[in-house]
């Protein structure tokens, strides 16, 4: 199932929007403005966003600058016939398609599966969505979510609870940084007071079991003064 956030001040349009899109099987979040858009994205895993630009408090075109700092996941923008302006101006900083208002319910549904399916398939703009059987791959990296097993290279690893979790959020987001905040609100859910040393020890732990060599790794590499990457093999 895919996770689609709808953004957008208009109510009555995000209820639209939400009709098509769970009538396709899709699950969807809301949100009014952009700041709650953040906060939704801070919060779930979402693999698509629809996103209106002209709303209060932080307007869809400044939002989309935001989210690109952290998220590589497709942004359609949700555009009226007067803003081609913004709409130049929100494709130029990292959306990836628009819609015009009035929209064509199909037209709309069209352009979300053909983003969804250019995120998944050619690895979009970093994002991975498991495969049916519930796998997540990455180089010599293969994550059985369902079985909860990981084998590099073809060999088995053993990785504690929280390794493997660490290891889960990086698989699905190939390329995106995450700060030792956001990995830990993310894996232990909970504040990240103080937490840096504990997010760390746990990577530098997890390197030692799926990288050759943990001093120089492949796949999860420090971002000096951001965070930490899974690197896109």
């Amino acid at each position: 199932m895919y996770n689609i956030l709808i953004c957008d001040d208009d109510r009555d349009i995000v209820s639209a929007l939400d009709i098509y899109l769970t009538s396709e099987g899709y699950k969807t979040f809301p949100a009014y403005d952009g700041r709650q858009a953040l906060k939704v994205m801070e919060e779930n895993d979402i693999h698509l966003i629809l996103m209106d630009i002209m709303m209060p408090n932080l307007d869809g075109i400044r939002a989309t600058a935001k989210l690109r700092e952290s998220y590589n996941v497709p942004i359609i923008l949700l555009t009226a016939k007067s803003e081609d302006a913004d709409k130049v101006l929100g494709l130029n900083i990292g959306a990836d398609d628009y819609v015009t208002k009035p929209f064509n319910p199909m037209e709309v549904m069209a352009r979300v599966k053909s983003q969804l399916r250019r995120y998944t398939t050619l690895g979009g703009r970093g994002g991975v969505v498991p495969e049916e059987d519930g796998t997540l791959k990455n180089g010599g990296i293969v994550m059985d979510d369902n079985a909860k097993l990981v084998t590099v290279d073809g060999e088995e690893v053993s990785l504690t609870p929280i390794e493997f979790n660490i290891l889960n959020l990086f698989l699905r987001h190939p390329g995106q940084v995450f700060s030792t905040a956001q990995i830990y609100e993310q894996v232990w859910h909970d504040q990240a007071y103080g937490a840096e040393n504990t997010v760390a020890v746990h990577i530098r732990h997890l390197r030692e079991k799926i990288e050759i060599d943990p001093a120089n790794p492949r796949y999860i590499k420090v971002v000096w003064g951001l965070g930490y990457k899974m690197e896109k093999i």
